[in-house]
């Protein structure tokens, strides 16, 4: 079966800042509340989930995830107000990008 299939990377001086696994991860802390959780439900190690959390603060000009360290009610994360427009600016250009894709299919018939 033939198809067009992409990936939308966004990039910062040639190194990969944001893509499907980092909008996934956020939707998840977004939904979760919680760091650990996300990275769980992800499959993911909590050091994976913490790196590219911090990568991702690292870069930005404003801060994308905040945490809360544990205690006896225990820790969390939230989204700041910067990392929901990120997802929602990212999940508007991927679907952008998919039109696109859909009004080229022609290209297939070419293959």
């Amino acid at each position: 079966m033939k198809g067009i299939r992409f990936r939308c990377w966004i990039d910062i001086d040639g190194e990969k800042y944001f893509g499907p696994g980092p909008v996934q991860l956020l939707q998840l802390i977004e939904q979760e509340g919680s760091l650990s959780k996300a990275a769980k439900a992800m499959g993911m190690s909590y050091k994976k989930a913490w790196d590219i959390i911090n990568h991702l603060n690292d870069k930005a000009t404003d801060p994308i995830v905040l945490s809360k360290t544990g205690g006896s009610k225990g820790g969390g994360a939230q989204l700041t107000i910067r990392g929901k427009q990120l997802i929602e600016s990212y999940l508007e250009l991927t679907s952008k990008l998919e039109a696109v894709v859909a009004e080229n299919k022609q290209l297939l018939d070419l293959i």
